[in-house]
């Protein structure tokens, strides 16, 4: 017998299919919509439904079943993330409070790029975007950070993850805009979703690759504190205070894998 062995988990395959389906899905979703969307029993999927909300995992309401944030919070617990947050959030405090503008911090996550901190602005008004926020990489200023402050070989994986997703690409524009960002040091471009406000954008660079992505959906208005070049340059001050912090946290002690020593 050749190659690696395949092991069967036939409980554990459901219920990640049941994470993975209303992960995706942009509302709660019922009991028998689950069970024709992964085409298993309803029998099937009540056992499964039982066990991830008795742990947690989901959530049941009169509309129907929905993911709750065990597995955005497993994923903080992490030691790299742990670090980056407790390193970030002092500093993007700090941000919104000379700018008087909201700050966020994305991650990528496979094809996407996943809000883990926001910082509302100070005041009684102002724009924020939500912890746990997604969109795909190429679609949004901090993804586009993301892709482009990588080696060659990571952007072409995340580019193959988003192509993927089933996502259209019109590749030789992004690569553009991608070496565009990379020269200029940061972005900044138009809200996705308002109009009105402007993403100004800048990478946590460790290691000369982007950890992180630091963005500032910047709201023009007469009481502002600092203007869109002001703040451009707080965004890029703020992610790099963050990215030389973070350094000493990353380098490994040096070692001779080989010998295993």
């Amino acid at each position: 017998m050749t190659g690696k062995a395949r092991y069967q988990a036939p409980a554990l395959t459901k219920g990640l299919e049941i994470l993975e389906l209303l992960a995706g899905a942009s509302e709660p979703l019922i009991m028998s919509d689950i069970s024709t969307a992964l085409g298993r029993s309803v029998s099937e999927i009540f056992r499964m439904l039982q066990v991830l909300e008795e742990h947690g995992y989901i959530a049941r309401a009169e509309e129907g079943y929905r993911l709750t944030n065990r597995l955005f919070a497993l994923g903080m617990s992490q030691p790299p993330i742990r670090d980056l947050a407790s390193t970030a959030l002092p500093v993007m405090q700090d941000l919104a409070r000379r700018a008087g503008q909201s700050c966020h911090l994305a991650v990528a996550s496979g094809a996407e790029m996943v809000v883990i901190i926001a910082i509302e602005a100070p005041g009684l008004s102002g724009f924020a975007v939500r912890v746990g926020y997604r969109r795909p990489l190429h679609r949004s200023n901090s993804g586009r950070i993301l892709l482009a402050f990588q080696s060659s070989d990571a952007r072409a994986a995340m580019l193959a993850d988003i192509r993927a997703t089933g996502e259209t690409l019109d590749e030789a524009e992004l690569t553009e805009r991608l070496n565009a960002t990379l020269a200029a040091g940061g972005a900044f471009a138009p809200s996705p979703m308002l109009t009105g406000i402007t993403d100004l954008s800048a990478p946590i660079l460790v290691g000369g690759v982007a950890r992180a992505a630091l963005t500032m959906p910047f709201v023009d208005g007469a009481a502002n504190r600092a203007t869109t070049q002001a703040c451009t340059q707080l965004v890029r001050d703020a992610a790099a205070a963050i990215g030389d912090a973070m350094s000493p946290m990353m380098v490994l002690p040096a070692r001779d894998m080989d010998n295993g020593q």
